[in-house]
């Protein structure tokens, strides 16, 4: 089990919101907006040598706010180069310029799920792309009908593809890491979703990240047993450099434990 930092950029700013509160007409609602840039939590993360972390562009592409997203983005991977993933609104089209910027492997979700359904095709392209060590898969999730179903489009439209060990195994062959954000309860700082931490425990494959509800040091201790020490997390909210009460150093002292 490893702590992989995390940077959420909305309306160029670094920030933490409600994750089920994002959409692409109100906005969002947010926990915490930063003073500092992209580049000062680059230089944090990277002098806690932390790697393996995320950033994500949260405002839609095509926009002015994505474009500030994306400076704010590049400026974090300029500040720790190969330190981080990069997602939102990645592409074929702009996947190769975020790897010429620093970024380790781009995160995707909504080029490759399109109308509903995992689109072979597109997932392809992006492996020819950038190759399937640059990739990770994003797979975050809600509950429907008593099931997880990958969501797109900032969190906002239902796939029809269960996120079960099936797909997880189906899917491991395209990319390095899966990064899934249990998006009912992301930046509530209420929780954590055990069932879904339990499931993913059970998958013996790439790498996983699970980002959504920690609000306590029991919690990271429920992550490390609910996933049986196999899942990495990440954490936003409840950090005290996003306004929370968790300092940083104590996180990684008890995820040492």
């Amino acid at each position: 089990m490893k702590f992989r930092p995390c940077i959420d950029i909305h309306n160029g700013n670094v920030t933490q919101i409600v994750g089920g509160s994002l959409n692409d007409t109100e906005g969002a609602v947010s926990n915490f907006v930063s003073q500092a840039g992209g580049a000062f939590y680059g230089w944090m993360y990277k002098n806690y040598n932390l790697k393996g972390g995320h950033i994500i562009m949260l405002n839609p592409s095509g926009t002015p706010e994505y474009e500030a997203d994306k400076r704010e983005a590049e400026a974090a991977l300029k500040a720790y180069l190969n330190g981080f993933m990069v997602g939102g609104g990645v592409t074929v089209d702009n996947a190769r310029h975020f790897i010429i910027k620093g970024a380790s492997h781009v995160i995707v979700t909504s080029y490759v799920f399109k109308d509903g359904k995992i689109n072979y095709e597109n997932l392809d392209k992006m492996v020819r792309e950038v190759g399937k060590e640059h990739l990770v898969l994003d797979l975050s999730c809600r509950k429907k009908d008593g099931k997880y179903y990958i969501v797109t489009d900032r969190w906002q439209k239902f796939t029809d593809t269960e996120l079960t060990i099936e797909t997880l195994k189906e899917l491991e062959k395209y990319c390095d890491e899966y990064l899934i954000h249990a998006v009912d309860v992301e930046g509530k700082k209420a929780g954590i979703d055990e069932e879904l931490i339990s499931m993913l425990g059970n998958y013996e494959g790439i790498p996983v990240t699970y980002a959504g509800g920690v609000a306590s040091f029991d919690d990271i201790r429920k992550i490390k047993e609910f996933g049986k020490n196999r899942v990495d997390i990440t954490i936003g909210s409840a950090l005290s450099i996003f306004g929370g009460d968790m300092q940083l150093e104590e996180v990684l002292k008890v995820i040492s434990e």
